[in-house]
């Protein structure tokens, strides 16, 4: 899921992107006014995050400029307690309001729940099939079959990346900052060890075949018999 996040607060910024990703959306972030209004029209995201007090203009006036021209999803956020910033809001049109400092558990829960309700989010409850395997990105579940395979959080994001590209072979650094959320340092084995743990829990594909392939200098490939994304 494509999010924009917009807020001058750049510390707030960076953890909110770092927790976000780490729950597998995609964030872009604007830190005034004019560039989060010309961002949060240009049809990339699903829903856009927006903090009330901005450089440039008011978050609220940005909610109204949206709102005259799409049905994108708005969370609001603001550090003002005044009820009336939070009733104008929601009365313009903002689909959920969260006080500073957020809590990024919450927000991306309150995120997911946003997403449920808005019909037009392209890509709410999004279902990956791919061969035998169903991964709910929403429910962060994976079934092979009828069976629930008990991955951890780290597998699951591992699996989701290579998934999402299937057949292309995504580079070793890029899948660890993706699924782990940092880089890897010299002589780190924890992304391959996380990797030999997922292989053994998907099992072989019907052909017998490793699902997912090391290609040896470079990173790895979800090799697919088919792909398949429903909405």
């Amino acid at each position: 899921m494509n999010i924009l996040l917009v807020d001058d607060d750049l510390e707030l910024c960076a953890l909110l992107k770092r927790y976000l990703e780490r729950e597998l959306f995609r964030v872009t972030l604007a830190h005034d006014a004019n560039d989060g209004l010309e961002q949060a029209l240009t049809g990339k995201y699903q829903a856009v995050i927006l903090d009330v007090m901005l450089p440039g203009g008011n978050g609220v006036e940005i909610l109204r400029a949206i709102r005259q021209r799409s049905d994108l999803p708005v969370l609001m956020l603001t550090a003002k307690g005044d009820e009336m910033d939070r009733i104008e809001g929601l009365e313009i049109g903002a689909d959920d309001y969260m006080p500073k400092p957020a809590n990024p558990r919450e927000l991306a829960a309150r995120l997911r729940s946003v997403l449920r309700r808005n019909r037009s989010a392209e890509v709410a409850d999004v279902t990956i099939s791919l061969d035998e395997l169903h991964i709910d990105l929403d429910q962060h579940l994976v079934r092979r079959h009828n069976e629930t395979l008990d991955l951890t959080a780290t597998e699951f994001n591992i699996l989701t990346v290579l998934a999402r590209e299937a057949g292309k072979v995504v580079e070793k650094n890029r899948l660890a900052e993706q699924s782990m959320q940092r880089s890897l340092t010299l002589y780190d084995r924890s992304l391959d060890m996380h990797l030999s743990n997922l292989r053994k829990k998907l099992g072989p594909n019907r052909h017998g075949e490793q699902r997912i392939k090391t290609v040896r200098g470079i990173g790895y490939m979800y090799t697919p018999e088919e792909t398949e994304t429903v909405a």
